[in-house]
């Protein structure tokens, strides 16, 4: 029995690994942006196109999840990952690199909303918040070794059979084909659904549970910050201390850095201290970094102030959504959908900086990510402070 649940555990992991292959859109746009030419405001509609979908896509998942069940969701999500990575093989061009980055956005979205309840399956009775701790660690580091992959290619550090910087997207292809397989071959034991189907109208009308409504905004916030800084961080060094854009996308590699390191330690804090108390630390971290992103004029000081967002903001997610999955255990599934429709976050906040920066610079889009720190302090006392 524990070979099967280590086996599951490892299977579930990798996925978390695939899961990561989301972050390479940001690279990803610089170098189509490179290669066709475009202008930045057409470039960004990669991105925000990645997110888009979740809007669209997370709560009928949810909704899919109760119909096939929760592993075959994931599988499915692996599939139209993998189509995603493999269809730039085929060319560069602005109308293949729109389709493939929206698979990659809704083979996301299937995967966010399924993987995370499959958690809950394998572990049984284990620490949920912590489990999915380690898995945003795995997937950290997917999304760290991206742009490394990605300049490898571009520069010819390794070899790129003539596709430069796109070698990226073979390399992780490779990878989701093996997580679909172990996967698939994978015995996972789900709890068997009972009662009528959810219909779309039912799972939204879960936000009317505050616990749920709550724990939605939070994960906006959240997603809003993450994509908030990887975007503003470079900015900020370039508008205060005068880097070239190839310098100050440091921030970036660092912010990625310690969003790792992050989820490694709070995998493992999780399980010493109670999970109020990581919150609220967490929290305080971020919202020091925003003092200092606001304020700072040193190199030093804003290095500090990235760190502490990329290391404070990294173990948010699984917190308010263990936190959800436990307000309604009767219905994980269409709780998960709006969670994850809640990565709509990761449009709206950048939209809102973009006005806010154009209108009084890098310290109003900062701002605007503090609003979101400020709620998550608001949001703190829901946590139950259980190990």
């Amino acid at each position: 029995m524990n070979n099967i649940k280590n086996l599951s555990l490892i299977s579930v992991m990798l996925t978390f690994f695939a899961m990561g292959f989301v972050d390479l859109v940001g690279i990803a746009s610089n170098y189509v942006k490179a290669d066709l030419g475009l202008t930045d405001s057409v470039a960004n509609i990669f991105p925000s196109l990645v997110f888009f979908w979740f809007l669209i896509f997370s709560v009928p998942t949810g909704m899919l999840m109760n119909r096939i069940g929760r592993k075959k969701t994931v599988i499915l999500s692996l599939i139209v990952t993998v189509a995603s990575l493999l269809l730039p093989l085929a060319g560069d061009s602005f109308g293949i690199m729109l389709c493939s980055f929206s698979l990659l956005g809704i083979g996301n979205a299937l995967m966010q909303t399924s993987l995370n309840p499959l958690v809950s399956s394998v572990i049984r009775g284990g620490n949920l918040a912590a489990t999915l701790t380690f898995g945003q660690f795995v997937k950290a580091i997917a999304s760290f070794l991206a742009p490394y992959i990605a300049v490898w290619g571009a520069t010819a550090a390794i070899p790129t059979f003539g596709i430069g910087w796109r070698v990226l997207f073979p390399i992780y292809a490779i990878v989701g084909i093996l997580a679909t397989l172990m996967l698939a071959s994978t015995p996972i034991e789900e709890e068997q659904q009972t009662g009528r189907a959810s219909s779309f109208t039912d799972c939204v009308k879960l936000l009317a549970h505050p616990a749920v409504l709550l724990s939605f905004l939070g994960i906006m916030c959240h997603v809003g910050i993450d994509v908030g800084t990887n975007a503003t961080a470079p900015k900020i060094l370039m508008e205060r201390l005068g880097m070239s854009l190839h310098d100050a996308a440091f921030a970036t590699s660092l912010y990625f850095a310690f969003r790792t390191l992050g989820s490694l330690t709070g995998s493992f804090l999780l399980r010493i201290i109670g999970n109020r108390t990581f919150f609220l630390i967490s929290v305080i971290m971020m919202g020091l970094s925003m003092v200092g992103m606001a304020f700072g004029e040193s190199k030093t000081i804003l290095y500090i102030a990235i760190a502490l967002v990329g290391f404070g903001n990294s173990n948010i997610f699984p917190l308010v959504f263990s936190h959800a999955l436990k307000s309604d255990s009767s219905h994980e599934n269409e709780i998960s959908g709006l969670m994850i429709m809640g990565l709509f976050g990761g449009t709206v906040f950048p939209l809102l900086m973009g006005f806010a920066s154009d209108a009084a610079g890098q310290i109003a889009a900062v701002g605007v990510m503090a609003i979101g720190v400020i709620y998550l302090f608001t949001f703190m006392p829901k946590i139950k402070n259980e190990h």
